[in-house]
């Protein structure tokens, strides 16, 4: 399916590594220019690397930028004053008992979690709306409707990404340009296995994965991690004019675990 992307300018957040880099890797396989965004210039140029032999002929930039602070998100929006699509990646999780999360790291997952994403769209939503066209897609989690226990901080910013999500989608009526968030469930990255064995130490990545989904996540429908390509294949159809038709929803893509119909 050609997805019509191949005039489109894309910064992914956080797509160094993990789900980010999937979602850009299948930007980039539409035909999209993609800004490849991590921390470090190592990092964004491995990532350059892998992106380019996975899709030769991509069209990649690179931006070693932290959006998780003011500083940084006033740097990305210096180096790259214009995107058709934003995707805020950008997020940070722990599995911390509620009792002993403290102040501040509430407030580091709200800085990374939510004002990454806030500075960023108050610049480039306000650009897609004047030029008539745009997409900015939130990068939740099943965590944001279905908030997990070991990690009460990071779900509350999840639930939050989604009520931003609608309130912005709510400038764009009338207009060519949309804002969703797309809600991954538990994904096989580097980042999440040891986010796993944290929970469940000493096991192999395949052992893991099963055991966080049996006993974490059970409602599951498919019964295992989610493959990171699978999420960026349906950011990317979210990203395209061929997904004109939806605003200020939520699409689940966590493997069915979550139960509710709403």
């Amino acid at each position: 399916m050609n997805l019509q992307l191949e005039d489109k300018v894309a910064l992914v957040t956080a797509s160094s590594g993990g789900i980010g880099q999937d979602i850009a890797t299948s930007l980039a396989a539409e035909g999209a220019t993609v800004i490849i965004n991590g921390r470090s210039a190592a990092t964004v140029d491995k990532a350059i690397a892998e992106i380019a032999a996975a899709v030769p002929g991509a069209k990649l930039r690179p931006l070693a930028t932290d959006n998780g602070t003011a500083a940084g998100c006033a740097a990305t929006i210096a180096a790259v004053p214009q995107v058709d699509i934003l995707v805020n990646n950008l997020g940070i999780y722990e599995a911390v008992g509620f009792f002993e999360e403290t102040d501040d790291d509430w407030q580091r997952l709200f800085d990374v979690n939510i004002m990454s994403g806030v500075r960023l769209s108050r610049h480039y939503l306000r650009g897609m709306l004047d030029r008539g066209w745009g997409r900015v897609v939130f990068i939740s989690s099943e965590s944001g409707i279905m908030p997990a226990p070991e990690m009460a901080h990071y779900s509350a910013t999840k639930g939050m990404q989604l009520s931003i999500s609608r309130s912005l989608a709510e400038l764009t009526k009338g207009t060519a340009v949309t804002v969703n968030s797309v809600l991954p469930g538990p994904t096989r990255t580097d980042n999440v296995i040891k986010f796993m064995n944290s929970i469940y130490p000493g096991l192999s990545e395949a052992e893991v994965g099963r055991k966080f989904i049996e006993q974490n996540r059970p409602t599951s429908l498919i019964q295992r991690l989610i493959n990171p390509k699978e999420i960026g294949d349906a950011v990317t159809f979210v990203c395209s004019p061929l997904a004109s038709a939806m605003n200020g929803t939520t699409l689940r893509v966590e493997g069915g675990l979550v139960r509710f119909i709403a």
